[in-house]
């Protein structure tokens, strides 16, 4: 950080204040993300952090560093937001799993589900925020560790996050939430046992590495085959014997297990009714495909949904699908011909706008 531009922002120079958090912002909006489940609400919570930042940028003295600074003013940002609304889950996480027999079922609201993160165009880096986090960056935005985040109270969800992701220390992380380093350790071990309790033992980020690209190609290359064909045995047959398949905004998942996915798409997305083509791209640190379906009216593919892969060893264990159609009309039979309906317009930037993915394909 040069002298001279901070004090050229202190005397009200806006480019100058830019040039001083442009380097962050890429790494503030994804911990925002991490605080809120939505890049929507990260957006939201970022712009009222950097206009607080802006507005009390005499009162930063550089006794701690000026990403400590903007991180703590983002935490808090973020914290007044976690008190305006519902926390956000994912469809597995709300009810039961649905009987395929019955269609999907009616949807959740937007507040309420927590949305797709994309890697590449927010600049999501490899590695460790610090040496003393303990987890990756990509891992702490993967879609499991993202969700467990979103059960912790909220001081809890930020404390893990400041220290086990940005590698604050207990004093840091006491100052930035004006508590004590006693109560932050306190609420550190809370946060740990729970996110324990929730995600699984092995990483995302681990699992690929394990497979290496070779070994991830070949998963994802035979389960798109396997879906182009329109073959439902080759589709589960690489799908883990506790699979499940989601679909938000819906309340509606299926599985667990290789029979109730089979019967879903046998009903519904795989029963020849619509032709389907595909992106591969990554979301959360996770492989990603994102599906087109063929619309008449357009003589094109257009965008349906993002399906975010969670890979458990050589087999798919989780496929969860961020719809970007209408879904407000509650009867399973319309529910049933989405790749018909309308966009919505918001969920279309969640699934695909803000991945850069085309608005259409050719045939």
């Amino acid at each position: 950080m040069s002298t001279a531009t901070l004090d050229q922002a202190r005397a009200g120079d806006e480019q100058a204040f830019e040039r001083l958090i442009r380097p962050h912002k890429a790494e503030l909006h994804a911990h925002c993300y991490r605080m809120l489940g939505s890049v929507h609400d990260a957006d939201d919570a970022l712009q009222d952090a950097l206009l607080r930042a802006w507005r009390g940028l005499e009162k930063f003295e550089g006794r701690s560093s000026l990403k400590s600074w903007l991180y703590t003013i983002a935490t808090n940002a973020s914290l007044n937001a976690i008190e305006k609304r519902p926390k956000r889950v994912l469809p597995i996480d709300y009810g039961p799993p649905t009987d395929p027999h019955d269609g999907p079922s009616v949807p959740l609201t937007e507040a309420a589900l927590i949305e797709p993160y994309p890697d590449e165009p927010m600049g999501l880096a490899d590695g460790f925020a610090s040496p003393d986090a303990s987890y990756e960056l990509r891992e702490s935005v993967e879609l499991a560790f993202v969700a467990a985040l979103q059960y912790l109270p909220a001081n809890q969800r930020a404390v893990l996050i400041l220290r086990e992701v940005l590698g604050f220390s207990a004093k840091e992380t006491a100052e930035a939430l004006d508590t004590t380093v006693q109560s932050a350790n306190s609420a550190l071990q809370r946060a740990r046992a729970s996110i324990d309790e929730r995600v699984p033992d092995q990483s995302q980020q681990q699992t690929l590495r394990a497979l290496g690209d070779d070994g991830v190609n070949q998963i994802v290359g035979a389960y798109v085959d396997a879906w182009q064909a329109g073959d439902i045995e080759a589709v589960v047959a690489m799908l883990s014997e506790e699979a499940t398949f989601s679909m938000p905004p819906l309340a509606s998942w299926f599985g667990p297990g290789r029979a109730a996915i089979a019967e879903f798409l046998a009903r519904y997305p795989l029963n020849g009714t619509w032709k389907w083509r595909h992106i591969r791209t990554r979301a959360n640190g996770q492989e990603a495909l994102a599906y087109y379906s063929w619309d008449d009216d357009e003589a094109a593919f257009i965008p349906f949904a993002l399906n975010v892969l969670t890979i458990q060893g050589d087999k798919i264990s989780d496929v969860t699908a961020f719809i970007s159609r209408e879904t407000e009309d509650p009867d399973p039979e319309v529910l049933a011909r989405m790749p018909e309906h309308a966009f919505h317009r918001r969920r279309l930037a969640a699934a695909f706008g803000n991945f850069g993915m085309p608005d259409k394909l050719a045939a």
